[in-house]
């Protein structure tokens, strides 16, 4: 068994901020135990046809690991999984890596104040754990009666079969999300036939992506203070938007008539257009970015069945609607387990309860970052600080801060008689907290737009969104206020 005093789950954009921060901060006894034999995270998994970031290059980084030589404006999937591995390379992280290490359980032991910790390859005992696993790990993939039957091959956009040849196939996809505008059209020119199961339209608007020019990268290069000031222009455009997402849904109108634009320029057919028109107000759901969707959709061997999948009977897919469609192959483009997260069933704070049985009225987390009921526990990217409009990055540095505290925190309230201590929110505060962002949540566009959205769960409660600037969340999670914590020690 190996003894550290941080041990963090996952090693993509969170897991490996977490161990920059640890090291800068000099602590150098923590782990990072990841499940796959490489960092990366959702950049390692989604390795579909045409995978991209729909945030720009240079604000979807770390602020103290600038990359002046972006190739593209937007970059696409290998060049930021190779951008993680310059990180982990750069920052010396890899000795503090447990990769193959997939997270089988973790107990606190009130006790002791520690965490118990075991996975496919070891056993860990740790003071403080972090979880960085992310709400885009692991695919949801639908319900559907007869699936069993289906003779062809069925993989979701997650876990791309990249063996499987697509060439002269007759392909499904279903799902219309950030995941599916981008391999759709990237596959339509190798299959026979494509079949498009929409269920809700999307709204998209151009996606202005380019080629950075020799100039540019030579430019932040030589002159890092520009790459620093593209960065903030980024950042500081986005964070104008977000009061009308927030608080002020009407004032959509203009962006929604800019989408119906690039609807209408992409798509002749009125009938067919008003097919692709979404019903709810645009950025109920994330607004995507594509300038070749539309034109996929309008290929002779491509057509929308815009109606859900309801069932498989054998090669025969049947939509909700009854229309019957025959397919080779199955691509489920049908997102991820964001409210329902499987690490949360596999982690037992105070008493034995599990997070998954404390957040069964929803997830809810004190600044987003620490649950009731779990002492020296922590996540990056926790419930409400999701964005619908800028880079999670942000998010993600933000909460290390708060990490960081939290660590001097706990240095401040260790004895030398009394031992070590643990910090565990109070519910009263947790509560307090959750209150304030569900009403202001109430206003917003992404619950009172009128769609169906991931940012929901179960109930209907947004337990993913962030309601404000990421400014406001730096703030707010600049440092630990004791107030809102019990201390706990030995005994």
């Amino acid at each position: 068994m190996e003894s550290v005093r941080v041990a963090v789950i996952g090693a993509g954009f969170g897991g490996l901020g977490a161990a920059v921060r640890l090291r800068r901060m000099g602590v150098t006894d923590f782990v990072v135990l990841e499940r796959a034999e490489a960092v990366g995270g959702t950049w390692r998994d989604n390795t579909y046809p045409g995978c991209a970031c729909d945030v720009p290059s240079h604000l979807y980084s770390f602020s103290f690991a600038p990359n002046p030589r972006w190739p593209r404006s937007f970059s696409g999937q290998k060049d930021i999984r190779a951008y993680l591995e310059w990180v982990t390379d750069t920052y010396g992280i890899r000795p503090h890596l447990r990769l193959g290490n997939e997270l089988t359980g973790a107990r606190w032991d009130s006790e002791e104040l520690c965490w118990w910790i075991e996975t496919t390859a070891g056993s860990y005992r740790a003071q403080v754990l972090v979880s960085a696993t992310g709400p885009l790990s692991d695919p949801r993939l639908p319900d559907l009666p007869g699936l069993e039957t289906f003779p062809g091959r069925v993989f979701h956009s997650a876990r791309w079969d990249h063996d499987y040849p697509l060439r002269g196939k007759r392909v499904a996809v279903v799902g219309t999300g950030a995941s599916a505008i981008q391999f759709v059209p990237a596959i339509e020119r190798q299959v026979n036939e494509l079949t498009v199961f929409q269920r809700t339209p999307p709204w998209l608007l151009p996606r202005m992506d380019r080629r950075t020019s020799g100039a540019e990268r030579w430019l932040h290069e030589r002159l890092p203070v520009t790459g620093t000031l593209r960065r903030q222009l980024l950042w500081g455009i986005r964070e104008l938007q977000v009061d009308a997402f927030a608080r002020h849904p009407a004032g959509m109108r203009a962006v929604e008539q800019l989408a119906r634009l690039h609807l209408r320029r992409s798509v002749r057919d009125p009938a067919f257009r008003r097919r692709l028109t979404p019903d709810y107000r645009i950025g109920c759901k994330r607004i995507l970015l594509s300038n070749d969707w539309y034109p996929a959709l309008t290929k002779p061997h491509v057509r929308v069945v815009d109606s859900g999948l309801a069932e498989v009977r054998g090669s025969t897919l049947v939509a909700h609607d009854g229309r019957r469609v025959e397919a080779d192959a199955l691509v489920m483009g049908t997102g991820f387990q964001v409210s329902d997260l499987p690490i949360a069933h596999r982690v037992k704070g105070v008493d034995g309860t599990t997070l998954a049985e404390e957040w069964r009225e929803g997830m809810a987390a004190l600044r987003g970052t620490t649950a009731a009921g779990f002492p020296n526990f922590l996540t990056v990217i926790g419930p409400n600080t999701g964005l619908g409009n800028s880079s999670m990055i942000l998010m993600i540095e933000a909460q290390l801060s708060y990490l960081e505290d939290y660590l001097g925190r706990l240095d401040a309230l260790a004895d030398r008689d009394l031992g070590p201590a643990a910090l565990v929110p109070r519910r009263s505060a947790v509560a307090t907290w959750n209150e304030r962002l569900q009403r202001r949540l109430a206003r917003s566009v992404w619950n009172t737009g009128g769609c169906d959205s991931w940012y929901l769960d179960a109930s209907g409660r947004n337990t993913t969104i962030w309601p404000g600037t990421t400014g406001e969340f730096r703030r707010v999670t600049d440092h630990v206020e004791l107030a809102e914590y019990e201390v706990l020690r030995h005994g």
